[in-house]
């Protein structure tokens, strides 16, 4: 179990500059902050006002959530956070109050915003009243996403319930504490005989829905770099698309086998030196947000030239269903927000294994293409080795794909297409030329823009 920090203690973890704010009180009783009507609250439920003032005294609070403006890393936000030793963190009209204006202040300042969740869902003295405070949340979420402004979430213990469901889950980039309980589902509502690791961080990582584990003395670091990434000089015109290089005749393979070949040469530079080449700093998210995570794909925002960029980069395996849903979940994030995309291909194509089948391997390669087709930020795409047919051109940005030396493109596999064809092996070099997959080819054929050295 993660350390249980108050909110204030969680404030000073991440930043030295908070101003905290407050929040108006919901119009439709004018009860004050509380928002009941009376003491014991809208349900009369008895005992709860002393409860609440209990609370109170015990942390220095005057409900489950704090929230004000802050610079972390010299980048301004606002920072809303949980306190969990009020009323185990849990979500009425008061806190509901909050939210939503954090939310709003947030989308005023044209900042992001960051969350420090410890919840154990809504307060049950005050019903119904309490959980609909989840809709006004979501409703207040899509608002500050329709702004264009990014979300960053950091679940802390435990992050339950609908704090989880709607404040923690809705980020765009989710952090959490190592060993934190993170699930809807909180302790004392769980099945008896359920897996006690299904509701830690670490699973939720492991399946998904969290992008990163983060110690807390790395808290401060982590939030500064995905805000510098998410905010980076984004009113600047969008990143060139790279220019072709003058490659001499001898450079370009000489036959579409010797294309294939150099593409599956162990040696040939992967994405990740790519990558390593153009981003001076970068971080990945993870997951598809539906219980999947595919190690042959890394998705994630870097820092170019002081530019923010996002990035989807095929790491030379058979891309999984996870794998496609977590480069659409990529590129409708930065179109959002307004970052330019590049994406890096490289995969002999899409799993196609049962397991795949089950994932749903078509919709997922569907939900890609559409990502990268509806995106109104610029899109550029790098072939770096093999280009196996829908797996790879679903990452393809149209019209504005490029191509190195050692990269090729094909309707499918060569040995595939002769062994359809009834072709001996044999004649599979031949079979290659056929397909004219080089990457001079490519230019010909008006599939890439031009060849980079």
């Amino acid at each position: 179990m993660a350390e249980r920090l108050s909110a204030r203690a969680a404030i000073a973890l991440v930043t030295d500059d908070f101003t905290e704010l407050t929040a108006p009180p919901t119009p439709a009783d004018g009860a004050g902050e509380q928002g009941t009507g009376q003491a014991d609250g809208p349900l009369g439920w008895d005992g709860y006002g002393a409860s609440r003032a209990r609370a109170a005294e015990r942390t220095g609070e005057e409900e489950s959530v704090v929230f004000g403006t802050a610079a972390v890393g010299g980048r301004s936000c606002v920072l809303v956070v949980f306190e969990f030793g009020f009323l185990g963190g849990s979500l009425g009209r008061a806190a509901g109050d909050r939210l939503v204006a954090a939310y709003a202040a947030a989308g005023a300042r044209r900042v992001p915003l960051v969350s420090l969740v410890a919840t154990g869902g809504s307060r049950m003295q005050e019903g119904m009243i309490a959980l609909t405070q989840l809709q006004r949340v979501a409703a207040a979420a899509v608002r500050l996403r329709a702004a264009g402004l990014p979300h960053v979430t950091v679940l802390r213990d435990p992050a339950t319930g609908g704090g989880w469901a709607t404040v923690g889950a809705g980020a765009d980039v989710v952090l959490a504490l190592p060993s934190a309980q993170v699930a809807f589902a909180g302790s004392r509502v769980r099945p008896a005989d359920a897996d006690p690791a299904a509701y830690t961080a670490e699973d939720q990582h492991a399946h998904g829905h969290v992008d990163a584990l983060v110690p807390p003395e790395r808290l401060r670091e982590a939030l500064a770099l995905w805000l510098r990434l998410l905010t980076a000089e984004a009113g600047e015109e969008p990143v060139a698309a790279p220019p072709p290089h003058a490659l001499r005749e001898r450079e370009l393979p000489a036959t579409g086998w010797d294309a294939v070949r150099a593409a599956r040469a162990p040696e040939r530079p992967r994405a990740g030196a790519y990558l390593d080449a153009y981003f001076a700093v970068r971080a990945a998210i993870s997951g598809d947000r539906a219980g999947g995570v595919d190690p042959t794909v890394e998705c994630g925002f870097g820092v170019h030239e002081g530019r923010a960029v996002a990035y989807a980069a095929q790491l030379g395996g058979a891309t999984r269903p996870a794998g496609f849903r977590t480069v659409a979940r990529l590129a409708r994030l930065a179109d959002r927000l307004g970052i330019p995309v590049l994406t890096l291909i490289d995969t002999p194509g899409a799993a196609n294994d049962a397991a795949a089948e089950r994932a749903g391997a078509g919709p997922a390669i569907a939900e890609a293409f559409t990502a990268i087709a509806e995106a109104r930020t610029p899109v550029t795409s790098l072939l770096v080795g093999e280009g196996g047919s829908g797996g790879a051109l679903a990452l393809a940005a149209p019209g504005n794909t490029w191509v190195t030396p050692d990269g090729y493109f094909s309707v499918i596999a060569p040995e595939l297409a002769a062994q359809i064809l009834k072709r001996p092996p044999e004649r599979v070099p031949a079979t290659a030329d056929q397909l004219r997959l080089r990457p001079q080819d490519l230019v010909a054929l008006g599939v890439v823009r031009g060849i980079v050295g």
